[in-house]
């Protein structure tokens, strides 16, 4: 008799509390048949907003360090601060310009509130440089309104345009540097369309932007309230409405409440946006900024340049977590320290046969299974790609065996050790490192270890007994067991055969040799043949024996030996 569970309700009621959002209405969006073809235009804000949202802000020494490595990665505009609210943002920006630091080409960006004082000061900190990006923003959303401000659309509109027309007037006055004019409406996302396409018109018509010379309007999803379709159709109705759009470089800059934000990032571009305002790992306030690594590889493994210098992601993971004191989760897309290894068995296997299968081509599109990027691209290697655990299979075992060793195991080996690595793994409840997974092999099947392999080979002769090439072979060896030498001989069809026969009258064995593969590891002197033999002994099997030797026929005799050693194990007894 069964019975039904109920449902288990949470015990707040959303319905009540809690409204969807509702859709922009834009029944004839473009954004969905869109393709990026090109990179946006990239702003790290990593010393700025990100900084804000750590729990011990950078200092000077961080501060410098993240520059650097953001320079090195090829950001053409970074946001280094908020001068006019922190002497340590105001002094940074000094240094970077006094000690010569901006390189040319590059823009530096600075962020200030709507208020005389804080543009006033934060055109006193950006004084010298080349050019700098001065960032304008009031927040205009309908809630900030109505709980914060306490003033109506032209409140905010007046907001808007004083600051306006202080930046114009001291930019003026600064025609050494080039300034660009940047303005948000912030908390966009929250903000009535029509409103956002208003507000941003009057801070336009006191910049006057031209084709020659634009403003940036940013588009910041200061809360994420929506999914990224309906980040995507605010930036095409904004685009689609705006008046002189052709005159400014529309810029997004999500947040990541939802989860969503890089999706909200590439939706929004392919809804019109020329530029990407975000973060290296997607730090920032609350559940953090738009992650511009992810952006960035996203594009790369489409075939889209993204303008950007990921090569070296450990070095980035490096710095970004020294310079936040934040980690990198270890399952981060394309940076985190397991985003490139597979435990589960199937996976193993088609990573396994896609590289292989890859090598063999010499095609240059990368496709392999299970790995959307190929691990070297971004400066990590392969030997972390497959790691052996209790999940793991005959494929990802393989794969190490080859990979560290040279050894092309048969299918049905491949097997039968999986089977002892998975023994180890349940047992020990851990991870097995290729070093143990080799010295368990070894153990298992090449080790001369008298006290767990009874039965050796010391020395052997074989010579045809007839001119033709299949002729049989005689064959003499000496072999011991338990320390007592024996001289045995007998004929076959090869030397395989005839020792497998020498051992049967010797000794009461019944040994039966049921498949033979063989190769050749490393060249020259130090070449070594691997020889695999599938075996019956004594009714006991199949199983395996290895052999390893300079010389292919001792390597051939060890292997069986080899066979003869394992049937003893108490996994074949009983």
């Amino acid at each position: 008799m069964t019975t039904a569970t109920a449902a288990i309700a949470h015990p707040v009621d959303c319905t009540v509390k809690y409204r969807p959002f509702p859709p922009v209405g834009l029944t004839d969006r473009t954004w969905p048949n869109a393709t990026i073809t090109t990179a946006p235009m990239w702003c790290s804000v990593d010393l700025r907003d990100g900084n804000q949202a750590l729990v011990e802000p950078m200092g000077w020494e961080r501060k410098l360090r993240l520059w650097d490595m953001l320079i090195a990665m090829g950001f053409k505009e970074i946001e280094v601060g908020f001068p006019a609210a922190s002497q340590t943002d105001f002094d940074f920006v000094r240094m970077l310009i006094e000690e010569n630091r901006i390189p040319d080409g590059v823009a530096i960006q600075v962020l200030t509130q709507s208020r005389d004082a804080l543009i006033a000061r934060t055109f006193e900190a950006v004084r010298g440089a080349k050019h700098a990006i001065v960032h304008l923003y009031n927040s205009t959303s309908t809630l900030q309104r109505k709980v914060v401000f306490g003033l109506e659309k032209d409140g905010i509109i007046d907001i808007a345009v004083k600051g306006a027309r202080l930046i114009r007037s001291l930019a003026d006055s600064m025609p050494e540097t080039k300034i660009t004019c940047q303005y948000s409406p912030e908390s966009f996302t929250g903000t009535e369309l029509d409103f956002a396409v208003q507000i941003t018109e009057a801070v336009m018509d006191v910049w006057q932007p031209t084709t020659d010379h634009k403003m940036i309007v940013n588009l910041p999803a200061t809360v994420e309230m929506a999914g990224p379709h309906i980040y995507a159709d605010q930036i095409e109705w904004f685009a689609r409405n705006v008046k002189n759009r052709d005159t400014l470089i529309l810029s997004v800059h999500p947040h990541n409440d939802r989860g969503t934000a890089v999706a909200a990032a590439e939706l929004g571009v392919m809804a019109g946006a020329d530029r990407v305002e975000g973060t290296l790992f997607g730090n920032g306030e609350r559940t953090g900024n738009v992650d511009v690594v992810t952006l960035a590889l996203n594009l790369f493994t489409q075939g889209v340049d993204p303008q950007l210098n990921c090569s070296n992601i450990a070095e980035i993971v490096e710095t970004a977590e020294y310079c936040t004191r934040l980690p990198v989760h270890p399952r981060h897309p394309y940076a985190g320290e397991l985003v490139y290894t597979a435990f589960s068995g199937s996976h193993q296997d088609a990573i396994s046969k896609g590289l292989n299968a890859l090598r063999k081509s010499n095609e240059p599109v990368w496709e392999v299974p299970y790995l959307p990027i190929d691990p070297a691209d971004v400066g990590r290697g392969y030997e972390a790609v497959i790691r052996i655990n209790s999940q793991s299979g005959k494929g990802g075992v393989a794969y190490i065996l080859e990979r560290d060793h040279g050894l092309q195991t048969p299918r049905r080996l491949r097997i039968e050790f999986s089977e002892t690595v998975q023994a180890i793994t349940d047992t020990e409840e851990r991870e097995l490192s290729p070093d143990e997974i080799w010295n368990t092999f070894e153990t298992d099947y090449l080790s001369r270890d008298t006290a767990d392999n009874p039965w050796s080979i010391s020395e052997y002769t074989t010579i045809p007994l007839g001119r033709e090439a299949d002729s049989p072979r005689s064959l003499k060896a000496i072999v011991h067991h338990n320390g007592t030498a024996t001289a045995i001989e007998g004929t076959g069809n090869g030397p395989i055969d005839a020792f497998v026969n020498a051992l049967n009258a010797a000794f009461p064995l019944d040994i039966q040799v049921l498949d033979y593969h063989e190769h050749s590891v490393g060249s020259g002197a130090d070449a070594q043949a691997i020889c695999y033999l599938e075996t019956t002994v004594g009714g006991k099997g199949p199983l395996f024996g290895v052999g390893r030797h300079t010389n292919i026929v001792m390597a051939s005799l060890e292997a069986v030996i080899s066979a003869v050693n394992r049937s003893g194990r108490a996994r074949y007894q009983g």
